[in-house]
């Protein structure tokens, strides 16, 4: 699967060399304000792809994602499929690659995962210049005043080193840095990595980021990063990484490839000024939110196309045979190590009891008004019988069709029911609707989410969080939408909770105003915002020969 240079998959967008700026051979960065180039287009079709809660090495959703958009470019129709960028933390963790696999992988796969055009890279430098000036206006007693117990803003780093999560800086009385206790989250959970996936544009960005809330005064009032002097600083670290990213398919089909926020612990989806641009280049585009209905597709519908007025038009919910045997709690499954045999043997019984978790995915999905395609991600070991089961128990459960998908080993071929039950149910107007007003308040925002899409019976939060959520109504932030951090293993907040979870309320530990973002991010008990190495990390895995070849990458 040699990939074809980058200026002939711009030409098939139609797109010259003044609109594509090659990086390298083949991968190349659009110009900026490109999405405002073409508003006398009439957009394109938009789809979603989100999945069930999956086992911890996931259910091949990207496959399933770029096995959609090939096989749609096979019949013929113009077609785009947004994702987001690979973080090194999974790539070198639990998980390995994230540019697909198979027959359904992008290229050039190995740039991909790592570092690719360095825009991972440049989202962690903007957040620790912001950490280290802020630290620096505060030990030398800048205005507005700060005491070090005052600083919110942490520092991040793109690889999962739990070490970092708590620290003690400032250690050696320096006079740019107090000493204080702080530590690192995620590149990943950045509000930096949130901006750049919600920013429309240069402007936008750097308000945005001037926006973001860092500290509080010694007179008690919200500091930003404005204030401190950071948010243009910022900017231009962040210019060239505002600029979508062009990479191709397996089978040359263009791919934008762009920001990489976690569903877990972020909003988890591609950047709206990729898909804004998508959407005017493109008859389909088919983008990919972060695990599941309950994590990345609910924020895709809640945070991110409330952005820019964005109207998904369909959603496909990809799940598999072994992860409706794993959601039946009958089979031990740990991080980091090799699926038990068991859980790849037929066992009807453990999947009828697994499919609770689909029937309330495809509730979830339902509720946005738009139609909810089932696509049965096929593995080696899935059985006939298994395979006809699912099929059937979705269509009992109000799929709005019920597709199989071989996309791995067949690349588009493989994929072309799939492909057909989604131009199909987007033959109609889009009828999406939100999940609630954002004039609601934050207790009874979290409190619906909590309720209609995890099926709690309610929110229990830690002592002082509903007040500090009142506060952020006081202090100019009424009207926001919430992100809610939590484990992607259960519908629930508890990761042994499995199948359709019920009799638990959803315990809330921590709530932090990300106003630049343009959200309250809510977390979890349970939850952390910078994961730990597994017992045997994908990294020991990879290597490189004396050619340059690296191996060891894909997932397992």
């Amino acid at each position: 699967m040699a990939p074809r240079p980058i200026a002939e998959i711009a030409a098939q967008l139609g797109l010259d060399e003044k609109s594509v700026e090659p990086y390298g051979w083949y991968a190349g960065k659009f110009s900026l304000g490109l999405h405002e180039r073409f508003t006398d287009r009439p957009p394109g079709k938009y789809i979603g792809v989100t999945a069930i809660n999956p086992t911890p090495f996931g259910e091949g959703k990207t496959v399933v994602s770029i096995g959609l958009a090939m096989a749609i470019a096979r019949r013929r129709h113009r077609s785009i499929v947004t994702l987001r960028e690979p973080s090194l933390a999974p790539v070198f963790g639990i998980k390995g690659g994230g540019a697909g696999g198979g027959r359904c992988r992008l290229l050039p796969s190995e740039d991909i995962n790592l570092h690719f055009t360095g825009d991972l890279h440049a989202v962690a430098a903007a957040n620790n210049l912001l950490a280290a000036m802020v630290d620096n206006h505060c030990q030398r007693k800048l205005a507005p005043a700060l005491h070090a117990d005052g600083i919110l803003w942490r520092r991040v780093i793109d690889i999962s080193d739990k070490g970092l999560a708590h620290i003690e800086t400032g250690l050696d009385n320096v006079p740019q840095a107090p000493r204080r206790h702080t530590g690192f989250d995620l590149t990943a959970a950045s509000e930096v990595m949130s901006i750049l996936a919600l920013a429309t544009g240069l402007a936008d960005l750097r308000d945005r980021l001037g926006r973001i809330v860092v500290a509080r005064s010694l007179d008690d009032q919200l500091v930003t990063a404005e204030q401190i002097g950071a948010a243009g600083a910022m900017t231009a670290l962040l210019r060239n990484a505002l600029r979508p990213n062009l990479v191709q398919t397996a089978e040359h089909t263009p791919a934008f490839v762009h920001a990489g926020p976690f569903a877990n612990i972020s909003h988890g989806n591609s950047s709206v000024i990729a898909d804004l641009t998508a959407l005017r280049l493109a008859d389909y585009v088919v983008t990919e939110s972060g695990f599941g209905s309950d994590l990345g597709a609910e924020k895709f519908f809640n945070i991110k196309c409330r952005a820019e007025g964005l109207r998904p038009d369909a959603e496909v919910l990809v799940c598999t045979v072994r992860a409706l045997k794993f959601q039946s709690g009958r089979f031990e499954v740990r991080p980091g190590r090799p699926l038990p045999e068991s859980l790849l043997q037929e066992d009807l019984d453990a999947m009828k009891a697994g499919f609770a978790n689909v029937e309330g995915h495809l509730a979830n999905l339902r509720a946005y008004g738009i139609p909810v395609i089932v696509a049965i991600n096929q593995f080696p070991t899935d059985t006939q019988a298994e395979l006809s089961l699912l099929r059937s128990l979705a269509h009992a459960a109000g799929a709005t069709s019920v597709t199989q998908t071989s996309a791995f080993s067949d690349g588009s071929e493989g994929a072309l029911e799939l492909a057909d039950a989604v131009i199909d149910a987007c033959a109609g107007a889009s009828r999406f609707q939100n999940l609630y007003p954002l004039e609601l308040s934050y207790e009874n925002k979290i409190a619906n989410i909590a309720t209609q899409t995890y099926g709690a019976d309610g929110v229990d939060f830690h002592e002082g969080i509903a007040e500090q959520l009142r506060e952020f109504s006081r202090r100019g932030y009424p009207n926001l939408p919430v992100c809610i951090a939590k484990t992607q293993y259960s519908l629930s907040h508890d990761p042994k909770r499995l199948g359709r979870p019920a009799g638990f309320r959803l315990p809330v530990r921590e709530v932090r105003l990300s106003a630049g973002a343009g959200f309250v991010l809510v977390i979890t008990d349970g939850i952390s915002l910078m994961p730990g190495l597994p017992r045997d990390p994908a990294a020991r895995r990879i290597d490189v020969d004396i050619d340059g070849r690296i191996a060891g990458l894909e997932r397992r």
